[in-house]
């Protein structure tokens, strides 16, 4: 398979910082900038989707006496705190960077606009894209797929701390079976857990192939992006 020209890397807020951990771990931020920059360097359009988990869960939060939206507004502003850190930390390695908010943020964020982000793309920058759809009850991977299809990414890179989609979940079962890939069909029937039901029905109607991988292997992102076989491929 070819390199994609524009991929989508949606990256829980887990996954800036060490497991068990909240906050951001700097060590973890940069190789996650790594990563990204190897992408880059081989002319990759990289648009980004960072989680808020790592600061704010709504499922930790439940019996705090804090509404939903409240607390979905509270996890928005989270993923915009994950940006600001993701965007110095690969400034800081030389990658021009800019940061979209359905949150309007000026201090931080410029506000997101299609056409704005597709330039900053074609000019060569990372886009991190920040404050989830801007509504509550959307997920992050709502968001992911939202920007996917919107900004014309070839693929949405899902990037976990599993190798990819199994039959069932193999942090339980020692002889769950691995993917190579699946068709959305297949995953439906199957009931598999990729993303949540409205960010994989939006990608199933626009086409968007998903790859799921496992983000703690060194050079995973930049295989993938090149078209090589990590993980899983779910696709029609």
């Amino acid at each position: 398979m070819k390199s994609y020209k524009r991929i989508l890397l949606k990256l829980s807020g887990e996954a800036m910082t060490s497991e068990g951990e909240f906050g951001m771990n700097q060590d973890i931020i940069l190789n996650v900038a790594n990563e990204i920059k190897t992408v880059m360097d081989k002319g990759i359009q990289v648009v980004v989707v960072v989680g808020g988990g790592n600061i704010w869960r709504f499922r930790d939060n439940e019996q705090s006496g804090i509404e939903r939206t409240s607390s979905d507004y509270i996890g928005m502003m989270a993923t915009i705190m994950n940006s600001v850190g993701l965007q110095s930390t690969l400034e800081s390695i030389g990658v021009y960077t800019r940061v979209c908010s359905a949150i309007n943020i000026p201090q931080l964020a410029e506000p997101y606009l299609r056409r704005r982000a597709l330039r900053h793309l074609e000019k060569g920058r990372v886009v991190i894209c920040a404050g989830g759809t801007g509504n509550p009850f959307f997920t992050t991977d709502s968001a992911a797929a939202l920007r996917a299809s919107e900004l014309d990414c070839e693929a949405l890179f899902k990037a976990t701390n599993v190798d990819g989609v199994f039959d069932k979940d193999p942090n339980k079962h020692s002889d769950a079976v691995r993917y190579d890939s699946i068709t959305y069909e297949e995953a439906i029937e199957k009931n598999l857990k990729i993303m949540d039901q409205a960010a994989f029905s939006l990608c199933r109607e626009q086409q968007v192939p998903i790859r799921v991988f496992n983000f703690g292997e060194k050079g995973v992102l930049l295989k993938a992006a090149l078209g090589k076989d990590v993980g899983t491929l779910v696709s029609k």
